[in-house]
């Protein structure tokens, strides 16, 4: 059984659900893709939660593909990858909110799939593992990228070669996590953090994701250049005008 897309919308919110058994597949990649470029151009979607259908977030790869792989030609292996990449990029550059709702197990490419999200809210009980190890494989998904830049050096080596299990708590510590929620729970933390972002302005919040996102690689004075821009043409929107009659007014804007 192939794993699936599944899509849900609740007011502001479109939920894609890893439907189980909770592993990477090609199917998957594409359709996540497609559904993000749907919500990219549909202005009521303000926020994408990306969850497991099962007891668990995901997987990674399904371990008996990879094995019929090495059997097949490199490119063959090389294009199969490429195709979860886009959706990591694809994930990175989506201009609203990405927030992954963890429970259970995020292994290998699952760890690297909430790593590219924008917000993880993770079960108390959730555990995330960079497994590529226990099979002789290296990471994939943008794991090595994420981590460098979040992490010291020598811990970022230690999860990724002795593919321990790593609970959610340690991972919220060092900022990888952004909340941690009750076991079962962790969709419906998802959900309430969601409709607070939908409250935003989304064009202040694309803003502010582009920066960051860019400001990883920029010199400073290449940051505040950008930040100058991306300030005046926020300010120039009609939410802005909002926001700030709304905050004279003492009254909650309402952002279009």
């Amino acid at each position: 059984m192939s794993t699936q897309l599944l899509t849900s919308r609740e007011g502001p919110l479109l939920t894609l659900t890893i439907s189980d058994p909770a592993t990477l597949s090609p199917e998957l990649y594409l359709a996540a893709i497609e559904a993000l470029n749907m919500a990219d151009g549909d202005a009521a979607i303000r926020a994408v939660i990306l969850r497991g259908d099962g007891a668990h977030f995901c997987a990674g790869g399904h371990l008996g593909r990879i094995e019929a792989a090495r059997e097949a030609l490199p490119q063959a292996q090389h294009d199969a990858i490429q195709g979860f990449h886009a959706l990591i990029e694809a994930l990175r550059a989506f201009p609203k909110p990405v927030i992954a709702a963890v429970e259970g197990h995020a292994a290998g490419g699952g760890m690297s799939l909430a790593l590219a999200c924008d917000l993880v809210v993770a079960a108390e009980d959730a555990r995330f593992t960079l497994s590529y190890g226990r099979v002789g494989l290296s990471p994939d998904g943008g794991a090595t990228w994420h981590l460098a830049r979040q992490l010291p050096r020598a811990t970022a080596l230690h999860w990724l070669w002795l593919a321990e299990p790593v609970p959610a708590a340690r991972l919220q510590a060092m900022g990888l996590v952004t909340e941690l929620a009750p076991s079962g729970q962790a969709w419906g933390q998802a959900v309430a953090l969601g409709r607070r972002l939908a409250q935003m302005a989304p064009n202040a919040l694309a803003s502010a994701k582009e920066l960051v996102n860019r400001g990883i690689n920029r010199p400073l004075t290449e940051q505040l250049q950008a930040e100058s821009a991306a300030f005046v043409d926020n300010l120039l929107h009609a939410n802005a005008g909002e926001g700030l009659r709304a905050f004279r007014a003492r009254q909650p804007p309402q952002f279009e």
